[in-house]
């Protein structure tokens, strides 16, 4: 009952974690003048703030100890992550609403094999059919944002872009190395420490490939339009949503982690609705059934260990 009740927390954090990462679309928004290095920098030092004022309000400062010993894994941990934030950002810049909405999502297919693959994880048949239906409710969901947008065929400069393809798949695959390289590392300490690690030397990727970017080295903004919203965006989808995501692969596999990020553009949809009154087109219910019940099926789905032959 224990474990029962354990992997039921554990679900239960991805989901919020998925409805919180659905701000960022939102908060984003707010921000057209800032650069794509600037974004993902300053996110990640606000993120940073909120955890570190928390683990020494409660005193958890002596779990900050492992990462000295784990120091190698964090530290690749930080880039992979750092990777995503930049090639994410990157994407919904360059190429179509729909396009980047899809395609960033397809991180619980390079979850599944790198888990299959790297850990021996073979995920089960219920599993991969609620992966398989989850990405089509995605897909129906972008359609029915980018109608809206009139951005099915074309970007906000007015010409579909192979490289904001490009760098929204990469985005996905940088998750999914994040995930599974992560699990044995959350399953080995206590989270807020880990991640406020794990913040830092994302935080360090992004400044350090800023020039080499085309960027300038991140400024922060001093217009209080821009100092909100991007507040917003370190602490809601960064602070709650990638920790409670990280924490859930404490008894998840990283493929089932991914998939209850698929809720994200649920909760940017419904957070639309609530701010801009902007309704979706009928077939997004559609879309929403379809992830909802791919996610069920994930969730009740098991892994199991292959055997490999010595």
């Amino acid at each position: 009952m224990t474990s029962a009740r354990t992997r039921k927390l554990t679900l239960l954090e991805g989901i919020a974690a998925g409805i919180f990462f659905g701000t960022a679309s939102i908060f984003i928004r707010f921000l057209p003048t800032l650069d794509v290095f600037s974004i993902a920098f300053w996110r990640l030092i606000i993120a940073c703030a909120v955890l570190a004022v928390i683990i020494f309000a409660l005193k958890m400062s002596r779990g900050l100890g492992y990462t000295w010993k784990n120091l190698k894994r964090l530290v690749f941990l930080g880039f992979f992550l750092g990777l995503h934030f930049i090639f994410f950002i990157s994407a919904v810049k360059d190429t179509t609403i729909l396009n980047a909405t899809v395609l960033v999502n397809t991180t619980p297919i390079f979850s599944m094999f790198l888990s299959s693959f790297l850990f021996g994880l073979k995920p089960s048949r219920l599993a991969v059919l609620g992966i398989a239906i989850a990405i089509g409710g995605v897909c129906i969901i972008a359609y029915a944002e980018a109608a809206i947008a009139g951005s099915i065929s074309v970007t906000t400069s007015g010409t579909s872009s192979l490289k904001g393809d490009l760098e929204a798949v990469l985005a996905a695959f940088f998750e999914a190395l994040y995930l599974s390289y992560g699990k044995k590392v959350r399953e080995q300490s206590a989270i807020l420490p880990i991640m406020l690690s794990i913040y830092i030397f994302a935080a360090i990727t992004i400044a350090a490939l800023s020039p080499f970017g085309g960027g300038e080295t991140p400024q922060f903004p001093t217009e209080i339009s821009l100092i909100l919203p991007l507040l917003g965006l370190g602490v809601l989808p960064t602070a709650v949503a990638h920790t409670l995501y990280f924490s859930s692969l404490s008894n998840l596999k990283s493929f089932e982690t991914a998939t209850m990020a698929l809720l994200e553009p649920v909760g940017a949809t419904v957070l639309g609705i609530i701010l801009f009154n902007e309704w979706p087109i009928p077939i997004f219910v559609v879309g929403t059934a379809l992830t909802l019940a791919g996610i069920v099926f994930v969730s009740r789905g098991k892994a199991e260990r292959l055997l490999r032959n010595r």
